[in-house]
């Protein structure tokens, strides 16, 4: 007799693909719903729906996700499944691989918590199953508000959920908490001091007033860089150099669609000079919009001195897979895997990033 395939996890790994391809956000809800309503239903309940051709009267389950169950059921693996194992894309080089296996972790993601599709324990075991020894909790800072950005208070209850989830996780593997706190218009941090004291990992990003002229822009940057409690500087631009087709928005998009945005204007060189000097990371942002910084800016940061982090910023579990794309756009600049800081321990990367506060 054929072996029944489990048609949770193959409703799973579909999601997972689809979120990495960067495919529309109502495709890869359908098969996270299907497999969310089923997982909460006993095996046999599932296989006599699949038997009886029901399944479709449970919420979340369409037709589609149906016919992926059946096929699972019955020993296949799916044919929706197969067509995306097939098409998943193009090796990487040899020095992008090497920097790829070289990363233990992952310094900027998000949550449903802020602006992310998924729960956190979702995030964090599909980024087991990538083989990340960690990952950086880096949800919004409260006055991205559309982002759902976190209040001090609902931070505090965060810290104390990761600490839970913690305790459940497999060996070996630990959610860090961090935060991706905004850079306000005057370069102070957008969250108080003691709650930035607590975090393992704090990136900090410019969201607002992005085309602030220069030098606004550069002493708006240097100020957050100066302040102990920042680590990362996060999507130094902020460009946009993709944008999808109205209807395709993907996770993170905040129901809207992506527009192309040049730039930021800012003294790179100060900049830099300053993420040398106070040791803070500069972030190899993954995610395909984005690419950030660009090649050239990337190649002055490590002429300056700079240490990195090559991040996905997923808003999605599937898109923690995106730093692939980085280190292809680390790699062409010459970025050595001993300059970048997630190819740490998780015990070092925190040391590192307390010492900046203790000074």
């Amino acid at each position: 007799m054929t072996t029944a395939r489990d048609p949770v996890a193959d409703l799973r790994r579909i999601a997972f693909l689809l979120e990495r391809a960067n495919e529309a956000t109502y495709r890869v809800r359908a098969f996270r719903s299907a497999a969310k309503t089923l997982s909460g239903l006993p095996a046999a309940e599932v296989a006599q729906r699949a038997a009886a051709g029901t399944l479709t009267e449970l919420s979340g389950v369409g037709d589609v996700t149906a016919r992926c169950v059946a096929e699972s059921l019955a020993g296949e693996e799916p044919v929706y499944l197969r067509r995306l194992l097939a098409t998943e894309g193009v090796d990487l080089d040899d020095a992008a691989t090497a920097l790829r296996s070289a990363l233990r972790g992952d310094c900027h993601t998000h949550s449903d918590w802020s602006d992310g599709g998924s729960p956190i324990e979702e995030m964090a075991l599909a980024a087991v199953e990538l083989g990340h020894e960690y990952i950086v909790l880096t949800d919004h800072s409260p006055t991205l508000k559309v982002a759902r950005g976190l209040t001090a208070d609902r931070l505090k209850r965060q810290l104390d959920y990761v600490a839970a989830v913690n305790e459940a996780l497999p060996e070996g593997f630990r959610i860090l908490t961090g935060i991706e706190v905004d850079i306000l218009a005057d370069g102070s941090l957008d969250q108080t001091d003691e709650l930035l004291s607590r975090l393992d990992v704090v990136v900090a990003s410019v969201h607002s007033a992005l085309r602030d002229e220069s030098a606004r822009m550069t002493r708006r940057m240097l100020r957050a860089i100066e302040n102990p409690h920042m680590d990362v500087l996060g999507h130094c631009t902020g460009r946009m150099v993709a944008n999808r087709p109205a209807g395709a928005e993907g996770p993170g998009d905040r129901g809207h669609r992506k527009r192309l945005r040049p730039p930021s204007d800012f003294d790179a060189a100060a900049v830099f000079a300053a993420c040398a000097e106070h040791g803070k990371a500069v972030e190899i942002n993954s995610r395909p919009e984005r690419q950030d910084p660009p090649k050239r800016l990337m190649r002055q940061a490590l002429e300056a001195g700079c240490v990195f982090t090559i991040s996905t910023d997923a808003h999605a579990p599937g898109q923690l897979d995106w730093q692939r794309f980085g280190c292809e756009r680390a790699a062409l600049c010459g970025v050595p895997a001993d300059r970048v800081v997630n190819t740490w321990k998780a015990d070092q990367l925190v040391d590192w990033a307390a010492g900046h506060a203790a000074g």
